[in-house]
């Protein structure tokens, strides 16, 4: 062990829940046990294996209110792997369960025995036919192949409120639809073909011209039952009408029965049952899907009535004017929609019976839009609308902020309202779907349903398809509240199907709460050919026990999970899921989502028991040193759980006093560190790269790998000593030089001047000299000391660099500008919670300007381009996202080059500063895509504006020469000799 490892034993909880029901037994506390271990080692390669207890922990749950331990969890690379897996589990009599991005709210990503991982390895988009289709690997996200079609003006039909997490692979295993797909763009009339690996290891692509011949050599038997199902279906008049009668509204409740109807043969067969089939058919490996226009042009309203009832009644008005999108918010989802950032905070104050409709119109061209809004001012004539809160206008709006606000309050329902739920409950999230013409009376009857059982549910949903979601929260730990949750199932499920004839699950999927309902809604007739179906495509019945089908009538009553008490900055969180794709160590260690689950477990756990100590060991690493600390989780959550700050807090707890001590000491001697740094750096480059990072890696070591940076030959050299000679009396913003800036120089290679200089001579060019403080030496954003939990330490720099600004601004008269943006988020925000109240003071009067936006608004217009490269490619940094100055880093880019790529992988560098040197591992992961996009073809420039992060991307493209986007601005503006 290193010198200076922390003992794990820091981050061991100090108040904890009574033993939970649901805690992970202590005889799994050595994880995965043998032989299965080592046979799925042997199988597929250890690095493919991943058994510890913290492993099958974090897979354990998904944002579904349901919890089960895999046996282990398998990361399989390719079709073949999987192929194996399912041979194995054939042989051997075990059962295995597919998942993906976790974000299905059934239970259907959970297995208790094998558990396959199918994200990791599984993203891909090609664009075919000019985007008219488009191929997808199953772990790509919904909005990550919406952004690549998005270039050929298409779009998938598909569109989950959770787009920005749920892949494509669970979208069409779920024949998940979303806000306006409705029964005509779901999955299943969209998907042009499928590849399929079945439970025996046949890989089938239903789109290669010799399918059928294939797919009839290789799997006779299930060809053949295919065909007997489909003649015995067609057989049956009042069954065929019964299906077709089933899906004129939207439901995803039990297999696609029409597949036997549409489809001509067995592979047409095969294609449409995949659909819908939760994984338990086979693993989509590839998906090709037709695609749909994408309609620009939008009018947009929020619509407000005086009761749920009133609101629902409206929605066949604004279908039958051609609205794509009418979605329902009752007042408990409008009324928790206020810890969703941008939505107004009077909404808080609506009365509890007030209800919303968010309408959407789409065009492709201006005489469509003007058409649109026609159609909805005629509606708009007909309805008794409500003013309840002063931010209520009640009309469209073509404005795409505000169009954007409010389907981020729709989008946030779940985690909006869950994230209120109290504290310690679980959540239950029901999908049902009836005859829209019955949307109303259907909302009145769920009222009468919910005031009956003790409920104050939230209920949103796509009215304009009969489509509600409910929330239920209730105690999973506690006997009565799992009774009052059953006994409301069966009388929901009852009134939904018999008052109703409705869907019990009109986009979710079956999964394990709906499953023991599913002859209700079905008959028996209906759910035995289903039985018979799963007999013919998994005759071992190998794939995704329970899932779908269960004889069990309490069924939905096991597993149910229990959410104790955490940290409460993370309390909130319902594990939807939704920060996982953005967060820079998701391929690598844990997510956001993870971190807390683990942290949930070991609060179920006794203190000291086998679990949580071998949970303790693995999370330092796992959670704590891995996480880069960007908060980028913050912006993708809804509610805006920070799990960087927990993070940073976790590091807090395990440092000793001496290490919090030598850190205060840094920042009260910083001036001296710097031009250590400074110093160090110009040292460095007299002896070679091999040499240091040799030595850095001993150092490491022996003192410990979060202490020691290791050093990478993309290390930039020094700094000039002395920053450029400025004027105070005629400057119009105060430049601030980053400490980053004041010690790295820029990259090697055809960039001159040095940034600071560059800086100043496009100030002085458009006429705005800046002015550099002399005494900026010794002073820093603090961001050094936040980002490690130093807080001593970074208390002292917050209040130093404030006091400082205070002065060299003559109070905030004139704007300090910072050329590192992870700098102006420190100074800007984060520095705030540390101040004294005096400073904090001093700190409301400063205007801090990031220079992306300063050389955007101020310069630029002011500036004449001499000079174009032909392409750059630029990288925003994740301040760049918390701070919403990416448009302006493009914007200067655009100044500079014809062609300006945003990758569409991009994201969080990792580097971290200095962690992409602590933990090189974590910063070759978080880039890894984004690499691949940048290198696949040469850029004249590549562009950004944060020093280390241009480090960290060097890093990643084989040194490629990221610099500031400034540095090229200034060439570009540069005036032509002579």
């Amino acid at each position: 062990m290193p010198l200076l490892e922390p003992s794990p034993t820091a981050l061991r909880p100090s108040e904890r829940e009574e033993s939970a029901p649901d805690l992970v037994p202590a005889g799994l506390a050595g994880g995965t046990p043998e032989p299965l271990r080592g046979e799925l080692s042997a199988l597929l390669g250890p690095g493919k294996v991943l058994s510890g207890i913290s492993d099958l922990v974090r897979y354990a749950s998904d944002a579904s209110p349901y919890r089960f331990l895999p046996q282990v969890v398998v990361v399989p690379e390719s079709a073949e792997d999987v192929a194996a897996v399912m041979r194995y589990a054939r042989d051997k009599g075990r059962k295995v369960v597919f998942r993906a991005a976790g974000t299905s709210l059934n239970g259907q990503a959970q297995g208790e025995d094998i558990l396959v991982d199918v994200r990791r390895h599984w993203a891909g988009v090609e664009v075919l036919d000019e985007g008219a289709r488009v191929r997808l690997g199953p772990g790509t996200t919904i909005v990550r192949a919406n952004t690549t079609l998005a270039r050929h003006g298409r779009v998938l039909g598909p569109d989950p409120a959770s787009a920005i997490a749920c892949t494509v692979g669970g979208v069409v295993a779920n024949n998940a639809s979303g806000m306006t797909a409705g029964t005509t763009r779901n999955s299943y009339r969209l998907v042009s073909s499928l590849t399929v690996v079945l439970p025996s290891g046949t890989v089938v692509d239903t789109g290669a011209p010799d399918a059928a011949e294939r797919l009839a050599a290789a799997e006779p038997e299930l060809c053949a039952g295919l065909m007997a199902l489909k003649a015995e279906i067609e057989a049956d008049a009042a069954l065929v009408a019964r299906i077709r009668a089933k899906y004129e509204i939207k439901n995803t409740n039990g297999y696609r029965l029409d597949a036997f109807l549409d489809g001509d043969d067995p592979v047409s067969i095969l294609r449409g049952l995949m659909v819908g089939s939760e994984g338990t058919f086979g693993f989509i490996s590839e998906v090709v899907f037709d695609t749909l226009p994408l309609e620009r042009l939008n009018s947009t309203a929020l619509l407000f009535f005086p009761s749920l009832p009133a609101a629902a009644a409206a929605v066949p008005k604004f279908n039958e004017a051609g609205a794509i999108a009418v979605e329902l918010m009752d007042g408990n989802t409008l009324r928790a929609s206020t810890s969703v950032a941008g939505v107004p905070a009077d909404w808080a104050d609506l009365p509890k019976d007030t209800a919303a409709l968010l309408v959407e119109f789409r065009a492709s061209d201006e005489a469509g839009r003007e058409a649109n809004e026609r159609a909805a001012a005629g509606v708009m004539e007909s309805l008794e609308l409500v003013t309840p809160v002063a931010s209520v206008t009640n009309a469209f709006t073509r404005e795409a902020k505000v169009i954007g606000g409010y389907w981020k309050a729709r989008k946030a329902f779940v985690t909006a309202v869950g994230g209120t739920r109290p504290s310690g409950t679980t959540l239950i999230t029901e999908d049902f779907a009836v005859p829209p013409s019955r949307l109303a009376e259907a909302c009145e009857a769920l009222l009468e349903l919910q005031t009956a059982h003790g409920f104050d549910a939230a209920v949103a949903g796509h009215a304009a398809h009969g489509n509600l979601h409910f929330l239920l929260a209730f105690d999973a730990a506690k006997p009565e509240d799992v009774r009052r949750y059953a006994d409301f199932m069966d009388a929901f499920c009852a009134s939904t199907v018999e008052r109703f004839d409705g869907s019990l699950k009109a986009e979710h999927a079956t999964g394990r709460n709906i499953a023991p309902f599913l002859e209700l809604e079905w008959g028996p007739r209906a759910t035995e050919l289903m039985w018979r179906i799963k007999q013919v495509m998994d005759p071992e019945g190998v794939l995704a026990p329970r899932i779908v089908l269960d004889r069990d009538p309490k069924a939905h009553l096991r597993g149910l999970k229990t959410i104790p008490k955490v940290e409460a900055v993370a309390d909130p969180c319902i594990e939807c899921g939704f920060c996982e794709p953005t967060c820079p160590s998701h391929n690598l260690t844990t997510t956001p989502r993870q971190r807390i689950v683990l942290r949930r477990e070991m609060m179920r756990q006794p203190g000291g028991s086998a679990v949580e100590n071998g949970l303790l060991d693995a999370y330092g690493y796992d959670a704590v040193d891995t996480c880069a600390g960007d908060s980028t989780c913050k912006l993708a959550c809804p509610v805006g759980i920070d799990t960087g700050a927990m993070m940073k807090e976790f590091r807090h707890q395990r440092h000793s006093d001496r290490e919090e001590r030598i850190a205060t000491y840094t920042a009260k001697d910083f001036k001296v560190v710097e031009g250590g740094a400074r110093l160090a750096v110009a040292s460095a480059e007299k002896i070679s790269d091999r040499l240091l990072t040799a030595v850095t890696r001993t150092a490491r070591k022996a003192v410990r790998p979060d202490l020691v940076p290791e050093w990478l030959p993309e290390i930039p050299g020094a700094a000039a000593r002395r920053l450029p000679r400025t004027g105070k009396s005629a400057a119009t913003a105060v430049y601030y030089p980053a400490c980053v800036n004041r010690i790295f120089g820029g990259p090697e290679g055809d960039y001159e001047p040095s940034l600071p200089q560059a800086v100043v001579l496009l100030a002085g060019r458009a006429g705005k000299p800046v002015w550099i403080p002399e005494d900026v030496s010794g002073t820093c954003c603090s961001t050094i000391w936040h980002s490690k939990g130093y807080e001593d330490a970074n208390t002292v720099m917050a209040n130093r660099v404030v006091e400082a600004a205070w002065g060299w601004t003559g109070g905030g008269r004139l704007p300090l500008v910072v050329d590192a943006s992870s700098c102006t988020l420190g100074i800007a925000h984060e520095v705030v919670p540390y101040l004294t109240p005096e400073n904090k003071e001093l700190h409301e009067a400063l205007t801090i300007v990031d220079s992306l936006v300063w050389a955007a608004e101020e310069l630029l217009p002011e500036l004449t381009v001499h000079r174009r490269v032909e392409s750059a490619v630029v990288h925003p940094t994740c301040s760049m996202q918390h701070l919403g100055d990416v448009d302006q880093l493009v914007e200067l880019a655009g100044a500079c080059a014809h062609e300006v790529v945003v990758p569409d992988d991009v994201g969080c560098c990792a580097f971290a500063g200095d962690r992409g040197m602590l933990h090189r591992e974590l910063t070759e992961s978080a880039t890894a895509a984004e690499a691949a996009e940048v290198t696949a073809r040469p850029f004249d420039a590549y562009l950004s504006a944060n020093r280390m992060c241009e480090v960290g991307m060097d890093h990643a493209t084989g040194g490629r020469g990221y610099a500031s986007v400034l540095m090229q601005l200034e060439r570009a503006t540069r005036p032509p000799r002579g």
